[in-house]
């Protein structure tokens, strides 16, 4: 896995963006797409928001009442997902014409390894190899503006981690290129949630015992890592290091079908929940035999009073096409947070991935 050069293109507030584009009197007013605010009594959520709006501190995941207290002069949009697939479509497309070894992440970014196509021979070809990898990837935003008309920034990394947090430090439209010998050093000053696979809880944990930094989880030996993260102990240690071996899977399709429901009121009315959770579970069924589409993964997501989310999946050795199966696993799963949570719940969804 030596001597990688990946790109990371993530497109920037890919949501609002587009409808800014498709709506030109929203350019430069703070957009937020997600559930409608009832003038702050909203229950939903943020889905995204522009930057002009971030600038007031709304956030994707945000409740929806909170960011309207934050900015009630936004123009609030409900999601137009189907329009959002579509243009994603067509920039994905934009990408596969510069490489076949794309991997697709989400509907608005992904990953392209570019090593065949700037071979590092020697110390002397480097410099030379990464200044070319920039601007190849200076020509696949260029072709995303200039075909669809939006702003993309990308990270250029030795590898995907790398890659991503690069791309996180450009937005918004922007190229930030992290060499393999300036890896580590890069890191260093990061905090330690910008690790992959150390969520929040994690991160409490260890500023606790003052890690803030990747610098200063580095510290640690390999068998403290392991002690520390268990199995991934030892995946852990190399990536403090700006080491990631995770290959770009070329041509991997992301399909995934889900449906949520915030409820007017908080509610442990069993009734209503697992009527409500039926219906769910039957609209992503019926999509699912419409698509032709397969599932391996069956999520189910609980939203409580306080807004704390929790997820309960279940992945099969086979995908299935079955709608009975579907609807019968999920609702186990919906039984298991109704009997381990004695609170009241907020939202339910589910949802179904290859």
């Amino acid at each position: 896995m030596e001597n990688r050069i990946i790109l990371h293109i993530d497109m920037d507030a890919f949501f609002p963006a587009i409808e800014q584009r498709e709506n030109p009197q929203f350019r430069g007013l703070p957009v937020v797409v997600g559930a409608d605010p009832k003038q702050g009594r909203g229950r939903g959520g943020v889905s995204s928001a522009s930057y002009e709006a971030r600038k007031f501190g709304i956030h994707s995941a945000m409740p929806i009442s909170q960011a309207y207290k934050l900015c009630p002069e936004a123009i609030y949009l409900p999601p137009n997902f189907e329009l959002y697939s579509k243009v994603s479509g067509n920039i994905m497309e934009i990408m596969r014409g510069f490489s076949e070894v794309m991997e697709q992440v989400s509907l608005d970014e992904a990953y392209i390894d570019v090593s065949k196509n700037f071979t590092i021979v020697n110390k002397t070809s480097e410099k030379d190899v990464w200044k070319k990898a920039e601007e190849f990837a200076g020509k696949i935003r260029k072709a995303i503006w200039e075909q669809e008309n939006l702003t993309c920034s990308c990270g250029v990394g030795p590898n995907k981690m790398i890659a991503k947090i690069a791309c996180e430090k450009a937005k918004p439209d922007g190229i930030l290129m992290v060499k393999a010998d300036e890896a580590e050093v890069f890191l260093e000053p990061l905090d330690v949630q910008k690790i992959p696979g150390i969520g929040v809880k994690t991160a409490q944990i260890l500023r606790a015992s003052k890690l803030n930094t990747v610098g200063d989880l580095k510290r640690l030996s390999q068998d403290d890592m392991e002690e520390l993260f268990g199995i991934r102990g030892e995946a852990m240690y190399w990536k403090v290091r700006g080491i990631d071996e995770a290959p770009v899977v070329a041509e991997r399709e992301v399909k995934s079908v889900g449906k949520e429901h915030t409820f007017e009121q908080d509610t442990r009315d069993p009734e209503l929940l697992i009527q409500t959770f039926e219906e769910l579970s039957r609209e992503v069924a019926r999509e699912i035999e419409e698509e032709g589409f397969s599932f391996k993964t069956i999520t189910v997501v609980c939203r409580f009073t306080g807004f704390e989310t929790h997820t309960k999946s279940k992945t099969f050795k086979q995908p299935s096409k079955s709608s009975a199966v579907l609807r019968a696993e999920a609702m186990k799963l919906l039984l298991k947070f109704i009997v381990e949570k004695q609170k009241f719940i907020r939202l339910i969804g589910v949802r179904v991935a290859c």
